[in-house]
């Protein structure tokens, strides 16, 4: 695909495929104006998408509660009805487990249960700042998702930064939408951008499982959090840039390691879209090709939106009682079990080696947040070595992985990656965090 832009777009087709060009600015100017451009809002300042979704939960009041709770029991009911809780034991077992997270929710909605669940930090923690924000972003979120991705600007982006992305990354060129998409609005969204690009053959399996364990990070507004809990907004600039170049350098590296390394490089079997293909010269008249003749085969609105926010209503189905019922059990080990401290030892080599105060305490932070991705920074929150709390800081982010949300929804894509992968891939990213993170760290603020 080294040709010209004559060559891509034949006279004879010219007026069929730049017919609606209009759609492609207005569309992708709209998506990425909802999804990458912060504005402030009442003090608040966040993504346009973000707002929106937090305008629409305010109007609907407590009504949003039984609009989740209705979400909870249909993904607690669909695996079943569908047949899909018999396609693995790991299906099986989720299947399951969305029963507790049913009776969960049912508990925090009516009110009614143990008073150890509505300590702040179980029950209402799960239900209010995950359940919640997860339910309504996701389908709210795949309406512009249609017109972030359906019109062209995945194709033309993903040209561009093509000799970026392939040789450092092992991904696509338009990954770096989903990438981007990922650090500066939800994880939840760049998965459900990366599963449509998996199931209609746009990645394949090994790119779409490192697009999903490298990119998928938390939000801008979620790293705000980190910062003030670790009393190191002071450093803000410079932690969002450190944490932006470590998670972007460890997924480099573990991109070339088992069990990423290994994981099939097929494409989906139903998949219909052409694979991105290698460009060599005439790079933008090539870009510009690529997206016109992605908008020449685009759907109406209309039906472009419907079809992204079904999938979106899919996905929080799947998702929603799993985040209750493992993040609950989770939850609940780190609270009460040693689990984390023995899981701790795992990464104290470390801690100790490169010089972090209290390695002990360092070592367990960064174990408990496979369980919670916030619970590293409440393990270290108040400790005098402001190193410390950078690091930690980082590693709540650059971790990516963690059972409460992110792994149940990987699970409820397509994208084929295990779980045992997932828990390795997690010891891996946290390894290297802290490996590249505590002498940058040392450098910036000393112990």
């Amino acid at each position: 695909m080294d040709g010209t832009l004559g060559t891509l777009i034949e006279p004879a087709k010219t007026a069929e495929k730049t017919k609606g060009l209009w759609r492609f600015f207005v569309y992708s100017l709209i998506g990425i104006f909802m999804f990458f451009i912060p504005i402030n809002i009442g003090g608040k300042e966040t993504i346009p998408l973000d707002h929106l979704v937090s305008a629409i939960t305010t109007a609907l009041g407590p009504v949003v509660k039984y609009l989740i709770l209705g979400l909870i029991l249909a993904g607690t009911i669909f695996p079943f009805a569908s047949g899909r809780w018999r396609e693995s034991r790991i299906k099986t077992l989720f299947a399951f487990l969305n029963i507790l997270g049913l009776a969960t929710g049912t508990m925090m909605v009516f009110n009614v249960g143990p008073a150890l669940l509505f300590e702040p930090d179980l029950g209402p923690f799960l239900f209010n700042k995950l359940v919640v924000p997860v339910g309504m972003i996701v389908p709210v979120g795949a309406v512009f998702l249609a017109l972030l991705v359906g019109y062209g600007l995945m194709e033309f982006v993903g040209v561009l930064v093509q000799p970026v992305m392939r040789p450092i990354w092992r991904t696509p060129g338009r990954s770096a939408i989903d990438a981007v998409a990922s650090f500066v609005g939800s994880y939840s969204l760049g998965l459900l951008i990366t599963d449509r690009m998996y199931q209609s053959g746009r990645y394949t399996g090994r790119e779409s499982a490192i697009i999903a364990t490298g990119f998928s990070t938390v939000s801008v507004t979620f790293m705000l959090i980190v910062a003030k809990t670790l009393d190191i907004m002071h450093l803000w600039l410079p932690y969002f840039f450190l944490t932006f170049g470590v998670t972007f350098l460890v997924t480099a590296i573990v991109v070339r390691i088992p069990p990423l390394s290994r994981v099939e490089d097929e494409y989906f079997p139903a998949a219909t879209a052409q694979p991105e293909e290698k460009v060599t010269s005439r790079r933008f008249a090539t870009a510009w090709g690529e997206a016109m003749g992605m908008l020449s085969t685009a759907p109406k609105l209309g039906a472009n939106v419907w079809v992204n926010f079904k999938d979106g209503l899919l996905m929080s189905m799947a998702i929603l009682p799993s985040i209750l019922s493992v993040g609950l059990i989770g939850l609940l080990l780190a609270r009460f079990t040693p689990v984390f401290d023995w899981l701790g030892f795992i990464f104290l080599p470390i801690t100790w080696a490169v010089g972090l105060p209290d390695p002990m305490l360092a070592a367990k932070a960064s174990a408990v947040g496979i369980a919670e991705m916030f619970l590293p920074a409440t393990v270290v929150a108040g400790h005098e070595s402001e190193q410390l709390r950078l690091v930690i800081a980082v590693v709540c982010v650059s971790a990516i992985i963690f059972f409460s949300a992110l792994v149940p929804c990987i699970l409820a894509t397509r994208i084929p990656v295990k779980v045992w992968q997932l828990f390795v891939i997690w010891a891996q990213r946290v390894a290297l965090t802290l490996l590249i993170t505590t002498p940058i760290a040392f450098l910036m603020v000393g112990n």
